[in-house]
């Protein structure tokens, strides 16, 4: 299986060789509570999210992720930040990709569904925010999250 490597501010980390924009979104539910992937290629949780394709906007690409990811049917409802750290580099070992970091955060409502695992998330599951520090996951997801629960202006960077 393929996995996805994530260095950051590493000087071992292999040289980046693309940029691809990609979204992830932070869903709530009516309990307030966040909605969190354990991702197949990393064994990490985050909030779901991916490539943006051709041919679409960022609020359908967010919107398409999470179901495809979740199994939850979401309505975008506002914007966390963007990410774009030249020290966060990505490397999918299935082809050799090395993406530098470059994602748009989003939020988003619960309007259907229930959490589905995916061929690319393990588990999926409705957290409490207050229990949100005890999953294991990379310091940029860490960095998002607590930039959505701390609210105010978008996060720029």
């Amino acid at each position: 299986m393929s996995q996805r490597i994530d260095y950051f501010n590493d000087p071992n980390a292999p040289a980046p060789n693309s940029l691809v924009p990609s979204v992830n979104v932070v869903v709530t539910n009516d309990a307030g509570e966040v909605l969190l992937i354990r991702r197949s290629d990393n064994d990490n949780w985050a909030v779901p999210g991916g490539a943006i394709d051709l041919g679409e906007s960022i609020p359908q690409a967010a919107i398409r992720e999470t179901l495809e990811e979740t199994g939850i049917t979401c309505e975008i409802t506002g914007l966390v930040g963007t990410y774009s750290d030249p020290r966060h580099v990505i490397h999918y070992t299935s082809n050799d990709e090395v993406r530098q970091e470059f994602s748009i955060v989003l939020t988003a409502q619960a309007v259907s569904g229930r959490p589905t695992p995916s061929t690319e998330s393990r588990e999926v599951r409705w957290v409490p925010r207050d229990e949100l520090d005890d999953y294991g996951m990379h310091r940029s997801m860490r960095l998002r999250i607590s930039h959505y629960l701390q609210g105010g202006s978008p996060h720029i960077g």
